[in-house]
């Protein structure tokens, strides 16, 4: 009852309205404004999903998304060691302007489909169809610092990449997936450079609302131990090496205020071309992306960089999931920022029960969260055992009833920021 005396006479109206007129999606304008805003979110990625390949498809896909009163729509645009769109500074860096289809180098087909593309904008179409159907784009930086062992980035620049203690970069891999990676060396002032160029050459181009960051904007927390690093680390240290533990407290504070320092010059290359463009950062869970990948992101929103927080709380159950909401950054971070909560809707032939996806939204509504952002899209209309499509889909339309306005930074008490 409570929520319905929130949302207001108006909108109460207006739905009782479209419910008669079998149009629940079509509320008057101000109705939509006086409604609570969520984030209602979706990850497009180019793995395991063909939804950034032609423009059909995005075109197709956004409005699937606007019918189903989606809001946000969080596209890839640096994946795989390239750029999803033509990108001067990406092809300078690594030989391609761009590279839409992943592990590009060692598949012929991708290689071909690839050229197929021809001088096509994957970002630039996303940017316009969304702009016509009220949906927010925030590019999203998917692979942070991190890119594959055999890609151009990494061959062209070894001396970008930082490596764990004794093993050579090339050596120093870390699994995921089925793809050896390696760590670009977020200390080296050139591979910030060609992050920032990246940034800005995106902010000017391209008519978004916002950066996305994620938990790959980080280093394992075993590396730093490259030449570089360990040259930095003695200059402000009177000569001493870093400690051969890994996780030692001194040390892993030193690394995470580097790249604490390095999200500054993101946020204000960001706000100086699109001072109305939002930072958000989708991370891990706060103890484990600080302790395990030196990603102090309560910091960040401390100093006022993150202007929008989507954790991803990928749980196979509810009480699990209820239990991470709980978490003190976290709930602390919802007071003064919106924030809400990444959901894994599936994986590749592993799609999530769509009543575990509804359980998970209204608890994160319930728990005071701003929002919602599915994993990935595709899943969210996968069906899983014992449903069907339609199952799925009406599912989905009892969870988004009326359209919402995605919550404004404006209205946030977050600390003013100054430049360091």
């Amino acid at each position: 009852m409570r929520r319905f005396c929130y949302l207001g006479l108006a909108v109460l109206t207006a739905l009782v309205i479209g419910i008669a007129q079998g149009a629940i999606g079509l509320l008057p304008a101000q109705a939509i404004a006086n409604a609570p805003a969520e984030i209602r979110g979706v990850w497009l990625t180019n793995v395991d999903s063909q939804v950034l390949f032609s423009e059909q498809a995005v075109k197709d896909s956004l409005q699937q998304l606007a019918n189903n009163r989606f809001n946000t729509v969080y596209p890839a645009v640096w994946s795989w060691g390239y750029t999803l769109y033509p990108s001067q500074v990406a092809e300078r860096a690594t030989g391609y302007k761009q590279g839409l289809y992943p592990d590009l180098e060692n598949q012929g087909r991708n290689e071909a489909l690839e050229a197929a593309q021809g001088d096509r904008d994957m970002l630039l179409e996303v940017a316009q169809t969304a702009k016509d159907l009220g949906l927010s784009v925030i590019p999203w930086f998917e692979f942070g610092f991190m890119a594959p062992t055999d890609s151009p980035l990494a061959q062209r620049h070894p001396d970008w990449l930082t490596q764990k203690q004794g093993v050579l970069p090339a050596a120093s891999r870390e699994q995921e997936g089925r793809h050896p990676r390696v760590w670009l060396n977020p200390f080296h002032p050139e591979v910030q450079q060609f992050i920032l160029d990246l940034v800005a050459e995106l902010m000017d181009n391209y008519e978004v609302d916002g950066l996305q960051l994620d938990d790959h904007f980080s280093l394992p927390v075993a590396f730093g131990y490259d030449p570089y690093t360990i040259n930095l680390y003695r200059q402000e240290h009177r000569g001493q090496a870093p400690p051969a533990n890994p996780y030692d407290a001194e040390w892993t504070r030193w690394r995470a205020d580097k790249i604490t320092a390095f999200v500054e010059q993101v946020f204000w290359t960001v706000k100086a071309r699109r001072p109305n463009a939002v930072l958000s950062v989708s991370p891990n869970p706060a103890t484990f992306a600080y302790t395990h990948h030196l990603q102090d992101w309560p910091r960040w929103r401390e100093k006022g960089y993150i202007e929008e927080l989507v954790v991803q709380i990928y749980r196979d159950n509810l009480a699990s999931f209820r239990n991470a909401l709980r978490d003190r950054a976290l709930q602390q971070a919802r007071r003064h920022i919106p924030t809400g909560v990444g959901i894994l809707s599936g994986l590749k032939d592993r799609p999530v029960p769509m009543a575990l996806i509804q359980q998970q939204v209204q608890t994160a509504r319930g728990m005071g969260f701003a929002g919602v952002s599915f994993f990935f899209y595709d899943t969210v209309w996968t069906v899983a055992e014992g449903e069907t499509s339609s199952d799925r889909t009406q599912a989905m339309q009892r969870l988004f009833v009326t359209p919402r306005q995605r919550p404004s930074i404006a209205n946030s008490p977050r600390p003013a920021v100054t430049r360091s």
